[in-house]
């Protein structure tokens, strides 16, 4: 393994700095600070990340300002001026933390921003350190080129984002929603980057996502000696209800967007949509399906599990989590039907929920960011699709700002790119990173 510090080329031999482009040594350096979220309200290094970016966006004539939701937990907003101030401003966010990674399993230190054979590596190289460097470069671009963007830009860097983003975007909007004054669009992560399906390369523009309802299941019963018969055993209880819920087989429920891109796929492949169905159809469609197949129907997985002390304790209390995406509007009912799932003496908690979100795959800001892709990919087909997960944009949706996903990459068509968030060994090519610049730089210079 190489040290934190040692940068090689795309052959994995020892490469000058200067190579790399702005948009990798700037998205290299966010890794090298380790911003983890476990969750919780625990988190750490999002203040000195937004110090980062802080710095950046004045070296670029800006005026940034951060803001605590609590101590270090700190999200930073600037505000760029557009060449026509009279059309309505877009945002443009990211966020700073990471999910939890143990270097163990990694082939390389998570938190190094190592370069090998082409590709970044690293906790954040995919979500999203990435693209909080790619909207750094491109407004660089616009605004070092002495140009302006076509229209007011707010550009944010969340915390919080991987715990629901309460500290982050929804304090934003509760407590200072002045700053995103005259916005009404916003684009961020996880859409935009290219998929191979049946050899044509496609691009998903993400149009909307799921609901999230984050529940605690708690099951009581005696605490008792290990060697006793207990019938009342908490452990027991909550090991039957999180395998009820894991288990079951939620019904397949297509939106306008799914079934928009159901008929896409079906198309580029060649094959009849009708008679194969939507799951066989995400399923042939090779890496887009990975994030595509959980968008057809309600998903339910137990994260977390916590017990006991001691081996031979029977404990009286045992608790899970368990993560629920819906579609929107969805969350009542399959709150009703978790209950109905699973016995009335394990307790259900909400610890968080919030809100599915489903835009159009029209109109003007849709036609500009195809249009930025074609520009430079001319032979790109673009198609919607909705987000098993969810993003800030949930958050700005409480201010009328609709949101979409569009963090532009070229990508082989090897890469199984939705396996590595929240994976292990995320890791994004260079030269994705620069073509993700260039179309950003495009979108905010033309729309």
């Amino acid at each position: 393994m190489t040290t934190p510090n040692e940068t090689t080329d795309g052959v994995g031999s020892p490469g000058a700095e200067h190579h790399l482009d702005e948009t990798a040594r700037i998205a290299r350096d966010l890794i090298r600070i380790d911003t983890t979220n476990w969750g919780e309200g625990r988190a750490k290094g999002e203040a000195d990340a937004a110090a980062y970016v802080s710095e950046h966006l004045a070296s670029l004539g800006l005026h940034p300002r951060t803001y605590e939701s609590r101590p270090d937990r700190t999200t930073v907003v600037a505000r760029v001026a557009g060449r026509d101030r009279s059309k309505p401003a877009l945002v443009v966010h990211g966020h700073l933390d990471v999910v939890p990674a143990d270097p163990s399993d990694w082939t390389f230190d998570p938190f190094a921003g190592e370069i090998h054979d082409g590709l970044l590596w690293g906790r954040g190289a995919v979500d999203m350190k990435n693209m909080d460097a790619m909207i750094l470069t491109a407004v660089g671009d616009i605004l070092k080129a002495g140009e302006a963007p076509e229209r007011d830009l707010v550009i944010a860097f969340f915390a919080d984002e991987e715990d629901g983003g309460l500290f982050g975007s929804h304090f934003m909007v509760d407590e200072h929603p002045d700053v995103f004054d005259g916005a009404t669009e916003a684009i961020s992560e996880v859409g935009g980057y290219s998929v191979d399906v049946a050899g044509t390369r496609a691009y998903l523009l993400q149009t909307g996502e799921k609901s999230l309802l984050w529940l605690r299941l708690v099951a009581r019963g005696a605490a008792a000696h290990g060697s006793r018969m207990v019938s009342d055993n908490a452990v027991t209880k909550l090991a039957k209800a999180i395998v009820t819920i894991g288990s079951h087989e939620w019904p397949l429920q297509l939106t306008d967007t799914t079934t928009q891109l159901v008929d896409e796929l079906a198309r580029l492949m060649g094959v009849d949509p009708v008679a194969l169905g939507p799951d066989e159809v995400v399923l042939r469609s090779g890496t887009a399906s990975g994030f595509v197949r959980a968008t057809l129907r309600t998903t339910s997985n137990p994260t977390l599990l916590k017990a006991g002390y001691k081996h031979n304790v029977v404990p009286e209390r045992a608790e899970a989590l368990v993560d629920i995406r819906t579609l929107a509007g969805d969350e009542d009912d399959v709150l009703l039907k978790v209950r109905e799932l699973i016995d009335d003496d394990v307790d259900i908690e909400i610890v968080h929920r919030d809100i599915g979100l489903e835009a159009p795959f029209a109109g003007p800001l849709v036609t500009a960011m195809k249009e930025s892709l074609i520009a430079h990919d001319p032979e790109a087909v673009v198609l919607p699709y909705l987000l098993s997960g969810g993003t800030d944009n949930k958050a700005l949706k409480r201010l009328d700002i609709t949101g979409y996903g569009f963090a532009p990459l070229k990508l082989p068509a090897d890469v199984d790119f939705p396996a590595m968030f929240h994976g292990v060994d995320e890791r994004v090519p260079l030269d994705s990173l620069v073509f993700g610049r260039t179309v950003l730089r495009h979108l905010l210079s033309t729309y």
